[in-house]
């Protein structure tokens, strides 16, 4: 897809379903951060966790620089890389392979807050400044709710608060927002971020619990869906969901993640992005830039590396 440079606000908002991208340089700019994208190569020796060796679709490098050329054609300015593998030195390869383009600002790793060495390795890893988190949640044989129980991993989830750092949660459930709502109730502090939450139907007064929680917010990410065979690419189709996510956490608490190249399953990433965007128009310039930017530096409170990377004022 040909570069078209900085994209306005009507023309990226307006952007029909697999459609082409057109910048009017009389228009403002609307920088994009990803709050949600993978990164892993399948040509490492030792292989990877994910995706499965038998994945049409996934099992192929997914690098910076590939990312770099389907996002940044379409305005994105910056991405959050959200760990993918459960093994302590993929800390590490996610951290090097984002130092090297400065399109990622920011990345989510992978740590038991339980284990006897998560002081260790979160001191380790925060030294670099694009840690900006741990993940834990439904994934890697992992329990929330088992988790609660244990001294030792209230004690990692205060560290995690004390460094500045966040938690992610993985694969939500109504188990998983119960556990959400019981971890915020006991570290106040902990800065937590929800992925896919338009992917399960929890109770709306749990929803309504969380959103209650002023460091939450949650990720409209993963919105598309498979039914009876296609993809629905309107946003109409979608709005029921994105009506109820948006009038619980409103427009401080939401931000825009891709899930790329998981999102490849369902759709291109400028029809993925499209719906999203044709959704937020109507709310008008301000709750625009607040889901596609300005929310993402409160919730990771990430710093920008290049110079088309927005910054709060």
């Amino acid at each position: 897809m040909r570069d078209n440079g900085p994209v306005d606000r009507r023309s990226f908002l307006g952007l029909a379903a697999g459609g082409t991208w057109v910048a009017s340089a009389s228009e403002r700019t609307l920088p994009v951060i990803d709050t949600h994208i993978h990164l892993f190569d399948t040509r490492r020796p030792q292989g990877v966790p994910f995706p499965p060796k038998n994945h049409p679709v996934l099992y192929q490098p997914a690098l910076p620089a590939r990312y770099r050329g389907i996002a940044a054609p379409l305005g994105i300015t910056g991405a959050i890389v959200v760990e993918c593998s459960p093994w302590l030195e993929d800390n590490q390869w996610v951290l090097d392979a984002a130092e090297k383009d400065t399109i990622i600002v920011g990345a989510v790793g992978n740590l038991d807050p339980a284990a006897p060495e998560f002081p260790r390795q979160l001191e380790r890893f925060h030294r670099n400044p694009l840690y900006r988190g741990i993940r834990y949640g439904n994934l890697w044989n992992r329990n929330l709710g088992a988790a609660l129980s244990q001294p030792e991993f209230i004690a990692g989830m205060k560290l995690l608060a004390q460094a500045g750092l966040g938690l992610d949660s993985a694969n939500p459930d109504r188990a998983l927002i119960d556990g959400l709502l019981r971890l915020t109730d006991r570290v106040p502090d902990l800065r937590v971020i929800v992925d896919h939450l338009l992917r399960i139907d929890p109770s709306e007064a749990d929803l309504r619990a969380l959103a209650e929680r002023p460091r939450v917010w949650v990720k409209v990410s993963q919105v598309l869906r498979r039914v009876d065979g296609r993809v629905p690419l309107d946003v109409d189709f979608y709005r029921p969901r994105l009506d109820e996510v948006f009038g619980i956490f409103g427009p401080d608490r939401v931000l825009y993640g891709s899930d790329w190249p998981n999102s490849d399953q369902w759709a291109s990433y400028p029809q993925v992005l499209n719906v999203v965007s044709a959704y937020f128009k109507a709310k008008g310039p301000e709750i625009a830039e607040k889901y596609f930017w300005r929310n993402s530096i409160r919730a990771y409170r990430w710093a920008r590396r290049e110079p088309g990377q927005p910054q709060a004022a």
